[in-house]
Formats: C-alpha cells, sequence, structure tokens
C-alpha cells in the first residue's frame, strides 16, 4: 500500500497505530513496512526511530520494532499529565479569549449536543478534538501545546474503549459545556480547575473499564469502529 496523497511515512504510520490498524504489541517488520507503504527501509527505519521518540514504539536489540502497549497505571499518569497542561491552557485560554473566540467555542459545545442527541459519533468525534485543539490555540502556549500532542499520540487509543463505556459521552458533553462556560466567563482559576476535573474524570472511567475487562486496560480497535473520545 503506497502513502496516500505523498504524505510522510511517519506520518502513515502514526495514524495507523493510533487507530488501531496496526495494534499494540504487533510487530512492525522492516520488509512488510517496506512493501505495505512502497518506501525503502531506509524511510522505515527512520520513522520508527522517530516513533521510539514519540513513545508509539519499542525496539529491542535483534527482536526488532513493535508498536508499543500501554498499560492501566501509564495510562493514568498520562491522563494525570494531561490534566495539569490542560487546565493550564484553559486558564490561559479565558485570559486571553475574545469575543469571537468565546464564540466558537459555544458553537463547538453547540456542534457536540446535535451530535451526542443524533448519535453521530463522527461528528462528535470532530468537535470534541477541535475544541480541545481550539482552547490550545486560544491559550497561545506552543511548548504546552506540543506536549500535549505527544501524550495524546499515546493515549488516543484508550480513549476510544472509554468513550464505549455506557453514558460516557453524555457525561463528557457536560463536562465539556462545563469547560466552555468556564473559559467564556474569564475567570482563569475556575476554567483550569473545571478543566483538570474534566480529565481527571477519565481517570475514573479508565478504571471501570480496566474492572469489566477483567484483565487490565482494554484497547478496542478504532478502525472501522465507533469513536468517542472522552
Amino acid at each position: 500500500m503506497a502513502r496516500e496523497g505523498g504524505r510522510p511515512l511517519v506520518a502513515c504510520l502514526r495514524d495507523d497505530i493510533m487507530l488501531g490498524v496496526l495494534g499494540p504489541g504487533q510487530r512492525l517488520v522492516e520488509a512488510e513496512l517496506t512493501e505495505r507503504y512502497g518506501v525503502t527501509r531506509g524511510a522505515v527505519r527512520q520513522a520508527l526511530m522517530s516513533l521510539e521518540g514519540e513513545g508509539l514504539v519499542e525496539r529491542e536489540r535483534n527482536r526488532g520494532a513493535r508498536v508499543r502497549a500501554i498499560s492501566l497505571d501509564e495510562a493514568i499518569e498520562i491522563t494525570e499529565a494531561r490534566a495539569v497542561l490542560e487546565g493550564l491552557c484553559a486558564a490561559k485560554a479565558a485570559q486571553n479569549a475574545t469575543g469571537r473566540e468565546r464564540a466558537e467555542l459555544r458553537r463547538l459545545g453547540e456542534d457536540m449536543a446535535a451530535a451526542v442527541l443524533a448519535e453521530d459519533v463522527m461528528r462528535y468525534s470532530t468537535a470534541t478534538q477541535d475544541l480541545h485543539r481550539y482552547v490550545r490555540e486560544i491559550a497561545r502556549q506552543q511548548t504546552v501545546a506540543d506536549l500535549l500532542k505527544r501524550l495524546r499520540y499515546q493515549s488516543v487509543r484508550y480513549h476510544f474503549s472509554v468513550a464505549l463505556l455506557p453514558g460516557r459521552p453524555s457525561v463528557g458533553l457536560a463536562e465539556h459545556r462545563g469547560v466552555i462556560e468556564s473559559i467564556v466567563s474569564g475567570d482563569a482559576d475556575v476554567a483550569e480547575d473545571v478543566m483538570r476535573r474534566h480529565v481527571f474524570s477519565v481517570i475514573d472511567a479508565l478504571q471501570a473499564l480496566a474492572g469489566r475487562s477483567g484483565d487490565g486496560l482494554h484497547l478496542a480497535s478504532a478502525h472501522g469502529g465507533t469513536r468517542l473520545p472522552t
């Protein structure tokens, strides 16, 4: 399979890992990847090195590379780090947001609400990602945005599973509405607290998910399936 639209190999591999096309623990054989993506072995090695730096791939001497699996404990640590960083972004966004940006935040909230009502998972997924990305944009904190991007790469796979817990989309919608209104209010302390509580609520969902699976954190593949991020 050649790369679509001439996209860099590292981006194609990253997407396939995040979407579950290449699952946790799966071996990444250079010869197979070369044929799959229509690139050279050198390009594959370089891409795998980059993804190792992002925490998506692990390589062992004489054993090659594989998609790195994430344990429940690590997933919780990632979420705790996200809570602090997302909270900072929310606080800065509350301080910086213009009238136009506040209106856009509310529009995203309305889009989410309509998606949940219609059970339109793709629309809800897009609106949720857009909201968190827009909060980072309003915050104007590039260093924090870069850190959050890396954490998102590592955590997106389990978010899909968490979102399939009964009632989670409605809970997520209510929490996102709270985030929006706190930023629109202009109170940085409140915005930071509300965002942190929203992200920390994912930890309870992760633990519930682990309890349901009975054998640790279950990472559902998002490829070809329903996707509703928290």
